[in-house]
This record gives C-alpha cells, structure tokens and sequence, in this order.
C-alpha cells in the first residue's frame, strides 16, 4: 500500500542572479513499511525534500501526499496539527528538552495532543529503545546514542504515518551509529514503520530497503522499487 506519494517536487529559493534550484521536478513513491535512504553531497536537495516531505516547508510547486492527502491542502494550524500526530521527526542533534527525563521527553508529542499516556505502551517502548534503566535520566546524564534512541523514541510514540530521520547518526561515533540503525531497522520491521532516512554514510544506507540518489536537486537512481 502506498504511504507517500511525491509529484512534481520544485523548491526555488530566491530570484533572478540569486535564485537557486534546491529541488528540480522531483516524483517517487514508497509502500507502507519501506524503509528508504536517500543519499547526496552537501547541497544535492536532500535535507530540502525531508522538509518539505514533513511539512516544515512548502513547495514551490508539486504535491505531496501521505496517506492519500496532500499535506499542502491544508493551512498553517492544520499541517501542524497533522505533522505531530502524522510525523516522526528524528533530527541529527537529538533536539530533547533539557528540563524533561527520557520518559517525558518521548511522551511530549502525546501531552502536546492531550492524548492519555498509556503506561504499558510506554514502558513497551523504553523496552524498545534499551532505555528501561534511564527513564527517569535527564538529556544531559545521557550519552550521545542514548540521547538519540530518547529521540527516536518520541518519534515512534505516536504511531505516526512516517518516520523521517535527517542524518541521525550524523553525531555519533561508529558504535553508536551502527546501535541506532539496527534501532530504526528493528521499528521498522517489527513495528512496520514507514521510514526515510537522509545520511551521507553508505554504509548505513546499505540497512535501508532501497537507496534514493539525489544530485543536484533531481533523483539520480533509486526512483522505482
């Protein structure tokens, strides 16, 4: 089943001798439950197409649908409230609030929507995430993949429709990258969690299902399943 759909991708920044084409006609799809990289130099689009993918910006022009709507139908409050329940955003700098311990930064998502926590889900989640022990842990008593697996956590917590990850190994050494993606690959197998993962690692690309290439804002392989 189709979970995403990207037609007609354009973002131009600036105009005349300043204009700067980030994306250039971009189309793919992913089936629920794949798990994409996208990979590219510094500057190719890709971190661009995640933010648009997950409504943090808009499109020149060009659609994109999840689960069936275009997220650029709706306004402003609407994409908000439709990004926190229908996206996971997991970023390279963890972006955990310093005043909240490991268990209340994976439920904020659900507090911010006044959605009931459920414990046993929470607890199955920490369980999950290898974070039984530090749940009570604040951001700043947590080592670096620690802090990323709280993050992805957060990201997991809702349920969401898809899991956008922007190079989410980016800060962290070897060993910890190899625990986060094993992580993201665990969630997606056995929780059936739609992923797209940005990194400039091919090594870590190589956990993902298919590998999209982007150069210079077009896809340059990886556009068909």
């Amino acid at each position: 089943m189709e979970i995403l759909r990207v037609e007609n991708l354009t973002k131009i920044y600036g105009k005349g001798t300043t204009k700067v084409v980030a994306l250039d006609n971009i189309s793919f799809s992913v089936e629920k439950g794949e798990f994409i990289a996208i990979v590219g130099a510094s500057g190719s689009g890709k971190s661009t197409l995640l933010h648009l993918i997950g409504g943090v910006d808009r499109p020149t022009s060009g659609k994109v649908y999840i689960d069936g709507k275009n997220i650029f139908d709706f306004d402003d409050d609407k994409l908000a409230i439709f990004r926190r329940r229908q996206i996971g955003l997991i970023y390279q700098f963890y972006n955990l609030i310093p005043i909240l311990n490991v268990e209340e930064n994976i439920t904020l998502p659900l507090a911010l929507d006044n959605r009931k926590i459920d414990n046993i889900e929470v607890n199955n989640m920490l369980k999950l995430l290898g974070l039984q022990d530090r749940k009570n842990h604040l951001p700043n008593e947590l080592s670096g993949g620690q802090q990323q697996r709280t993050s992805i956590g957060r990201a997991l917590i809702t349920n969401p429709a898809l899991i956008l990850a922007d190079e989410p190994t980016g800060n962290l050494d070897s060993k910890s990258s190899d625990e986060i993606v094993s992580l993201l690959r665990k969630s997606n197998k056995e929780l059936n969690q739609t992923i797209i993962m940005i990194t400039h690692n091919m090594e870590i690309a190589k956990y993902a299902d298919r590998i999209i290439k982007i150069e210079d804002g077009k896809i340059a392989s990886g556009e068909n399943s």
